[in-house]
C-alpha cells in the first residue's frame, strides 16, 4: 500500500505540468479542431500557476493544499476547465482533514469526488464529451480493482488504462456541451481535448504513484 505525502503531490504537480507543456502541439491540434483552440494554454497558465505558488505552500496541511490547488486553478485558468478542475479539489479537500498522506483507499475516494464535482458543476453526463468520460472510468476503474482486492499496482494501471480508453471513446460520440455541440457533425470523429488531457494527468498520477511505490530513493 503506497503513501503520498503532500510534498509528493507537489512534485506530482510538477510532473503533471510538464506532461501537459510537452504535448502542446498535440492538445492545440485537438482543441483546433472542434474549439478554440486554447485548451492548451488555459491548462498550462493554471499549472504553472500552481508551480510558481507551491513554495508558499510548503508549511500549509494537506486539506489547505487542495483548497489553495482549487481557488487558484478557478482564478488562473480560463474557459470551464478551470471551474471544473476547481470543483473537483474544493470537493475533495475536505477528505483531507487531519490527513497526512493519501494510500490506497483515500485515493480512491477522491477519484470518485473528482467525478462527481466534475458530473455536478458541468452539469454533464457520462458519454457527453467531456473530461468527465475520463475520469470517471477511471474513478470506476479504481474502485471495482479495490473491491476485487488487487493490488495497489494492478488498481493504478487499471485506471491509467480506463482514463485513457475513456478518452478514446469521446471519438465516436456526438458532443452535448460547448462549441464543439454546435457543430453539424457534433465533432464525431473527434477527440474531445478535455478528456485526453485529463487521461494524461490520470496515467501521469498512476506512473508517479508507481515510481515513487518502486523506488523511494526516487523522493531525493
Amino acid at each position: 500500500m503506497f503513501q503520498i505525502y503532500k510534498e509528493d503531490y507537489l512534485r506530482y504537480l510538477t510532473k503533471a505540468a510538464g506532461v501537459i507543456r510537452e504535448n502542446k502541439e498535440y492538445i492545440t491540434e485537438l482543441d483546433s479542431a472542434t474549439g478554440d483552440g486554447d485548451h492548451w494554454l488555459n491548462l498550462t497558465i493554471g499549472f504553472e500557476k500552481l508551480l510558481e505558488k507551491s513554495k508558499e505552500w510548503e508549511g500549509a496541511t494537506y486539506q489547505e493544499l487542495f483548497r489553495n490547488i482549487a481557488m487558484t486553478m478557478m482564478s488562473a485558468m480560463g474557459g470551464s476547465s478551470g471551474v471544473l478542475y476547481g470543483s473537483a479539489y474544493l470537493k475533495t479537500a475536505g477528505l483531507l482533514a487531519n490527513r497526512e498522506s493519501i494510500d490506497q483507499e483515500l485515493l480512491g475516494e477522491i477519484l470518485q469526488g473528482w467525478a462527481e464535482a466534475i458530473r455536478s458543476r458541468g452539469n454533464a453526463e457520462l458519454g457527453y464529451k467531456t473530461m468527465l468520460d475520463a475520469v470517471y472510468p477511471a474513478a470506476s476503474a479504481y474502485a471495482k480493482g479495490l473491491e476485487e482486492g488487487k493490488s495497489s499496482e494492478e488498481c493504478l494501471r487499471q485506471m491509467a488504462r480506463a482514463a485513457r480508453e475513456g478518452a478514446e471513446s469521446t471519438r465516436d460520440m456526438e458532443a452535448v456541451k460547448g462549441r464543439a455541440s454546435y457543430r453539424e457533425d457534433k465533432s464525431v470523429g473527434f477527440l474531445d481535448p478535455g478528456a485526453v488531457t485529463m487521461a494524461m494527468q490520470l496515467e501521469c498520477l498512476a506512473d508517479f504513484i508507481l515510481k515513487e511505490d518502486k523506488d523511494p530513493a526516487a523522493k531525493d
